[in-house]
């Protein structure tokens, strides 16, 4: 039988998502509760990677199992041992064929700044002291909506050797001293929205032209984009499926 947990954790003290031989993670914090409560050896399956200190909204995963549960009292008493930076919403038994990342047919992620000191929001937001100019990121952010190769904000080599994905969505917004960049793909490249996010305010401080951001994204080479932003600010807030 197979299941699907919605969850969110802060990323804070957690070295991403994907477990590893040193470093503590996500998935392997999820495993341990499970293989506590279950008393045998549960594989958790991600929606998706996320890096040391990125945060997650609605999180999806899923595990197989041979005996139906009680899905209510497990999400219970995960919640009672996982620390306290996760949170299981909720678990739900779903078809054979779903899998947690191959089936998502979009992504969200979400990047906070603050233009204000906030010891409040060292962890969650990323300060700067820059104004920037909205209206130009979002006549520059316009160029990222399509089907289309986006190696210049990918970290390494891509997936797959493909760097396509589709874009259906990338818009900042500000209330007052808060600003929001939220992008929707069908697929993210390695460090890709953090990529943007850095080149964009370069567009934003006038550092560089519109003109030179279309450059940079038909040049598909990491070297000409800009800085790759700090993760705290950064949250996976939603994964869609059909």
């Amino acid at each position: 039988m197979k299941y699907k947990i919605i969850l969110s954790y802060n990323g804070t003290p957690f070295s991403g998502w994907q477990k590893q031989l040193n470093g503590k993670t996500v998935q392997g914090e999820l495993e341990n509760a499970f293989n506590i409560l279950m008393q045998t050896n549960i594989e958790v399956v991600g929606c998706g990677r996320t890096d040391t200190g990125v945060h997650a909204k609605n999180y999806c995963a899923h595990y197989e199992i041979d005996y139906p549960i009680n899905t209510q009292d497990l999400v219970y008493r995960l919640n009672k041992i996982l620390p306290s930076e996760i949170a299981v919403h909720s678990i739900q038994e779903v078809s054979e064929d779903f899998h947690s990342r191959f089936s998502a047919i979009s992504r969200t992620y979400l990047y906070r700044i603050n233009l204000q000191k906030d010891p409040f929001l060292i962890n969650s937001s990323w300060y700067i002291s820059n104004n920037l100019d909205i209206d130009r990121m979002n006549e520059a952010c316009n160029l990222l909506i399509g089907t289309m190769e986006y190696g210049a904000f990918c970290k390494g080599d891509p997936p797959n050797d493909n760097y396509h994905c589709n874009v259906v969505e990338a818009i900042w917004t500000q209330s007052g001293t808060n600003i929001q960049f939220q992008i929707t793909a069908n697929r993210f490249l390695r460090n890709m929205v953090r990529a943007i996010v850095g080149t964009c305010l370069e567009i934003g401080t006038h550092k560089i032209s519109v003109d030179q951001f279309e450059e940079i994204i038909e040049s598909n080479s990491r070297n000409e984009a800009g800085m790759s932003v700090p993760a705290h600010g950064l949250y996976l807030v939603k994964v869609e499926y059909p």
